[in-house]
């Protein structure tokens, strides 16, 4: 029966494509180009960079970087107003009807278009990612009951009547396959697309506290209050005490994350949760779907070259650089830190993501997300990354037996003689017993990986990091302060080279230095 059905999945088309890609990494991403440049021949883009020119060349990929050079969202931004307000043929042909919220709002941030051949590959890129699931474990227990999604919200945009904003996420969701509405979703969209994120938050748990829900879809972050939100209406409902989603939902198998990094977040979900399912990872934004995890054992995740999407990569050092060397897939390097420039089937062209992926490995290629390209730190030659700082946060928790919620890490305040520093403000579920153990753990790792953090730690010319403990709730309450809505998308930033962040949350938390 098992081999009938490992068969029976590979001839599924989504993984087709993928053993595919596998096979010949670098020729599906040529031809894909070739025929996103083939496609967008005749639109005002294509005839400014000559696309049809490009599409013929021998050295496509070579051709396609010395016509048309790296955007960010500031060189795209009049000709996405002009989409919004109806214009055809501009970036991709034809018309565009949906728009994602990449940062800011909807009236006000970055505004990414998504056309249809878009949808239909991150559609498939969704089913995919469920049926390699069932393909490595066989285990079609996750298909007899409920799966619960959180989506952001999506709704018409009143500024450009006919067409819908919002997150990508709730586009996808009003765009799910008939199965998926039919067979198992476990919340309507009605329910799902309420404004304010602590109703709908509600609301699900409501509905959902006894259904038998087997997979859960969601960012990590804003799973844990929902976690809450359910055990309390579980109790509440059954007279019952239950301290665990396991007591509540003991069918749950698989947790499929997006929107943040897991590895922050893994510990506490797998607490909450109180018994043993499968965590898988997937890595996508407004601008693309465009990685998932494998392999159940390896946390790092397969980037998927045959979803609309032609990558280029940029060395950080060299980000910002007048003419930085562009990489493919096919002269990456593992080890090194790319920021992240995306080509698609929705008018992107040589666009910059803003995220920083670093391969583990390559052929076939897999990644993980090192932060964002404004993610470090470098006020006095430090250069603390993202990727860094998480990793450091995770040794001193397994160190010291602590569990972290939320943080925030900004330069410290200098005042007279003092050293410069770091300010690790930290949201505890579980606090150390020893703040400062749990410090001396986090600078140790930095030593050891970062060598201009250690070269001026070696030097006493920059102090250990400063722990701030905050108290529960503090960076939620300072999102609600701080922000004019709340939504899946809503992040607290990680790093900053300023202080307003740290002492934003310092004055919301009650304290002052």
């Amino acid at each position: 029966m098992d081999d009938l059905l490992r068969t029976a999945l590979e001839w599924a088309g989504p993984l087709q494509r993928v053993e595919a890609f596998k096979t010949r990494p670098v020729a599906t991403q040529r031809t894909l180009l070739r025929r996103l440049l083939t496609q967008a021949a005749d639109t005002e883009w294509g005839r400014r960079y000559g696309f049809s020119e490009i599409a013929q060349a021998p050295d496509i990929m070579g051709a396609y970087q010395e016509r048309v050079p790296l955007h960010t969202y500031d060189d795209i931004a009049e000709d996405v107003k002009r989409v919004r307000n109806g214009a055809a043929d501009v970036m991709w042909p034809g018309t565009v009807t949906n728009f994602a919220v990449s940062s800011g709002t909807v009236s006000d941030g970055k505004i990414i278009p998504i056309t249809e051949e878009t949808i239909d590959h991150n559609r498939s890129f969704s089913v995919g990612t469920g049926l390699h699931y069932l393909k490595e474990t066989l285990d079609v227990q996750l298909f007899l009951g409920n799966h619960l999604t959180l989506p952001g919200r999506v709704e018409e945009d009143p500024d450009y009547p006919g067409t819908l904003a919002g997150e990508i996420s709730g586009i996808l969701a009003e765009n799910a396959p008939d199965f998926f509405s039919t067979l198992f979703q476990a919340v309507p969209n009605e329910v799902s697309f309420i404004p304010n994120w602590e109703e709908k938050l509600r609301a699900i748990a409501k509905r959902t506290v006894d259904q038998d829900i087997r997979l859960l879809v969601m960012a990590p972050t804003w799973a844990l209050t929902l976690f809450d939100e359910l055990i309390a209406i579980h109790n509440e409902r059954h007279n019952d005490t239950a301290t665990t989603v396991g007591e509540v939902w003991p069918n749950l198998q698989l947790f499929i994350a997006g929107g943040v990094p897991l590895r922050s977040y893994r510990a506490l979900l797998e607490a909450r949760i109180g018994r043993d399912i499968d965590f898988l990872e997937t890595y996508g934004a407004s601008e693309g779907f465009f990685s998932f995890q494998d392999d159940l054992d390896d946390a790092s995740m397969l980037l998927h070259l045959d979803n609309g999407v032609f990558y280029e990569f940029v060395r950080i050092e060299e980000e910002g650089d007048e003419n930085p060397r562009r990489y493919t897939v096919a002269d990456v390097e593992p080890g090194e830190r790319y920021s992240l420039y995306v080509t698609s089937c929705s008018g992107l062209w040589s666009y910059q993501v803003g995220d920083v992926i670093r391969f583990t490995q390559t052929f076939p290629h897999k990644i993980t997300v090192a932060g964002r390209t404004s993610e470090m730190i470098d006020e006095y030659g430090e250069s603390l990354y993202g990727d860094e700082a998480r990793t450091a946060l995770r040794e001193a928790c397994a160190s010291t037996g602590a569990h972290v919620v939320d943080y925030h890490i900004a330069p410290r305040a200098m005042n007279g003689e003092e050293r410069p520093g770091h300010e690790w403000l930290i949201e505890f579920e579980d606090r150390p017993d020893d703040l400062d153990a749990f410090a001396r753990c986090i600078d140790e790792h930095l030593q050891s990986v970062n060598r201009h953090y250690r070269i001026r730690r070696e030097a006493k010319a920059f102090e250990p990091p400063l722990i701030s403990a905050l108290p529960e709730g503090a960076f939620y309450n300072w999102l609600k302060a701080t922000k004019d809505s709340i939504s899946g998308q809503t992040k607290v930033p990680r790093m900053s080279d300023g202080r307003a962040v740290a002492d934003g949350l310092l004055e919301t938390a009650g304290r002052t230095e």
